[in-house]
């Protein structure tokens, strides 16, 4: 009688601590329909797993401390104006006010930009701005590795700071832990270069009840001498990506900037690097400006994480899907849309868009590989064309707009950019850097093959449904 009794007992706890999680689950705010739905039915099926799985996974929260201390930063900046002059074709304008109203930045005119050949191209040219430097050199990175190319960007930061230049580099604690705790960051602390870990994971028995733990900091920034700025989809790597070497080469792509655009990104940085360091860079940020160029173009970047406003990713590319009047081009290596993108995007082809978009044929993540694959029968239908790559692991996040508007940037069209990782993009109006990336999209289409709508139908039974089936779970992801 006394064991059914505490049977009973434990039995009452559990379902009242399920009741508990049930009604938080319902009252955490920006919580979408099917998101709570598969929420409650995990927790519901499997009470003491499902309530672990919400506690470790459910909710979007870096720590509070984190929070006040990134809001108290944020508040202390000084704000920044647009000097130079953005021209921007009337069509676009709803775009870039969109843009700022996410991060506040307006978009700034006087701005250049290459895109860079491949990823050795790209560490070069970092590595060349970093000798060049006179003032002070900014890196973040979500992924920094101790291969040729990240200890080439190591050992130049180490000249820059003998020769007295301010270095300081920021690293994701987790995407970037092997170079983090190994004898090159210290070789850069001891050299003079500034280093901090980004989001600390700390002891990971207690990490989850501060903060969920897979909250990372995304970002790729490089801002030299407040005039230079790198942005793109490349971690500090080899290509052939030695942690993920099965997937190689990694293809990327990065634009180098010059011009005011580079206090934008600034500002990302000084937020980040203060969050984590006791460091005020507000008179780095009260400086003047850039000087513009008379013949350069209008950008803006676009600053998003868990601490942004909820959604502006998604909104950031459903705009853009809407602003196209002849054709749009994406290419992005992980797609788990909200039900919204998914719906925007086919509206994009139903409305007559020429519309493209590309994925690797080969994943590194296999949910998402499949998740992805469930959307295909949908895209095909509305009549947007999807085109696999086969020359490696694609990892360029682009998006073109009618040859004249370009988003570049590190977030990828799914729930872990959109919800909980921090991104950093620029989106510019320009025919002539648009066009370079535009070929460079093609030539990642012509690496491709095409999906054909006779294809996915004909896929067996048993793999659509397992794509169907972790679609599912997307939600909770």
């Amino acid at each position: 009688m006394t064991i059914l009794f505490h049977y009973s007992l434990v039995n009452l706890a559990l379902m009242l601590l399920d009741l508990a999680v049930i009604v938080r689950i319902m009252l955490r705010p920006h919580r979408d329909p099917a998101s709570r739905i598969a929420w409650i039915v995990v927790v519901t099926l499997l009470p003491v797993l499902g309530i672990l799985a919400y506690l470790l996974f459910g909710e979007v929260s870096i720590g509070r401390r984190r929070v006040e201390r990134l809001r108290a930063v944020l508040a202390g900046l000084p704000k920044i104006h647009a000097d130079g002059a953005a021209v921007i074709l009337e069509r676009q304008e709803n775009l870039f006010r969109l843009g700022q109203s996410i991060s506040g930045f307006q978009p700034v005119g006087g701005n250049k930009a290459r895109l860079l050949a491949d990823s050795n191209a790209t560490i070069d040219a970092m590595v060349a701005d970093i000798d060049a430097a006179k003032d002070h050199v900014h890196l973040l990175f979500y992924i920094w590795l101790p291969d040729n190319n990240g200890r080439k960007v190591i050992e130049a930061l180490k000249r820059a700071a003998a020769r007295g230049v301010t270095c300081r580099a920021m690293a994701d604690d987790l995407g970037s832990r092997s170079l983090i705790r190994s004898a090159h960051w210290q070789d850069m602390r001891q050299a003079g270069v500034r280093v901090a870990n980004g989001l600390p994971i700390g002891n990971p028995l207690v990490r989850p009840f501060m903060g969920r733990i897979d909250l990372r900091n995304h970002r790729k920034i490089v801002v030299i001498d407040d005039r230079i700025t790198y942005c793109g989809s490349q971690n500090c790597a080899d290509p052939e990506f030695l942690v993920k070497a099965k997937y190689a080469p990694w293809v990327d792509a990065v634009m180098r900037f010059e011009g005011p655009i580079a206090r934008q990104n600034q500002v990302l940085f000084a937020s980040d690097w203060m969050s984590r360091i006791d460091e005020d860079l507000g008179e780095l940020l009260r400086r003047p400006p850039p000087v513009p160029a008379s013949d350069g173009f209008p950008a803006q970047v676009i600053g998003t994480g868990p601490t942004v406003r909820f959604s502006a990713m998604p909104e950031m590319f459903e705009a853009a899907l809407f602003a196209a009047r002849r054709e749009v081009v994406i290419s992005t290596p992980y797609y788990v849309p909200d039900e919204t993108l998914q719906i925007a995007l086919c509206t994009t082809a139903y409305r007559g868009i020429d519309t493209t978009i590309i994925f690797p044929a080969r994943n590194d993540s296999w949910i998402v590989s499949a998740a992805s694959r469930s959307y295909y029968a949908s895209l095909l239908e509305a009549g947007v064309k999807i085109h696999e790559y086969v020359g490696g692991l694609l990892h360029t996040k682009s998006l073109t707009i009618d040859g004249e508007v370009t988003l570049i940037g590190s977030a990828n069209m799914d729930r872990r950019s959109f919800d909980l990782n921090y991104e950093n993009n620029i989106l510019l109006f320009d025919p002539t850097v648009t066009a370079a990336m535009r070929q460079r999209q093609m030539e990642y289409i012509a690496g491709s093959k095409p999906v054909s709508k006779e294809a996915v139908a004909a896929w067996p039974i048993y793999r659509q449904l397992w794509h169907n089936s972790v679609a599912t779970v997307g939600p909770l992801l």
